[in-house]
């Protein structure tokens, strides 16, 4: 018997859909990729020496939420004042007093639009969300009908310095 040898063919590379994926593959991933997150920190440095004469914008409003309560204070050319000190109520935070007095600062400052909300680590996300919803708006009657009004609508995040008490101790 006898032995013939098959001419073997070489096998073409069919990369046509290959080449079809990545026609629509690389644009989709480029166009959903982040090329660079910047923070930005906007710091406000001292410009007046009292917080009354100062203009709206050199003026902060910071809310200082504390297990204890929170604090409302308005600062500016490194002079600031202590507007409200909102003590706990009932094991829960007034959020009530904390928005009559919002209104009172914004009375005073009907320009300003942005607030600090200043937390210490034990306060929880439920009581930080819901001191960020009375600061940026209340409720009010107008000729009759409900509106929500508008309060401090730029809201910024930062934590509260923490206090510690010193502890006395005793020695025999």
């Amino acid at each position: 018997m006898r032995r013939h040898k098959r001419m073997k063919s070489e096998a073409d590379l069919d990369i046509t859909s290959f080449m079809n994926l990545m026609i629509i593959l690389v644009p989709v991933l480029l166009l959903n990729m982040v090329f660079a997150q910047t923070a930005v920190l906007d710091l406000k440095l001292p410009l007046g020496d009292s917080v009354g004469s100062a203009d709206p914008e050199a003026i902060s409003v910071e809310v200082t939420i504390r297990k204890t309560g929170m604090q409302v204070v308005v600062a500016a050319g490194g002079a600031s004042r202590l507007i409200g000190d909102i003590p706990i109520v009932d094991k829960k935070q007034n959020y009530k007093k904390l928005s009559e007095t919002l209104q009172q600062v914004k009375k005073g400052f009907p320009d300003k639009k942005d607030v600090v909300l200043l937390s210490t680590p034990e306060i929880d996300y439920q009581t930080l969300v819901a001191v960020m919803d009375t600061a940026r708006s209340y409720e009010t009657v107008v000729v009759a009908s409900l509106v929500t009004a508008v309060l401090f609508p730029e809201v910024s995040l930062g934590d509260a310095a923490v206090i510690e008490l010193a502890s006395a101790e005793v020695q025999p």
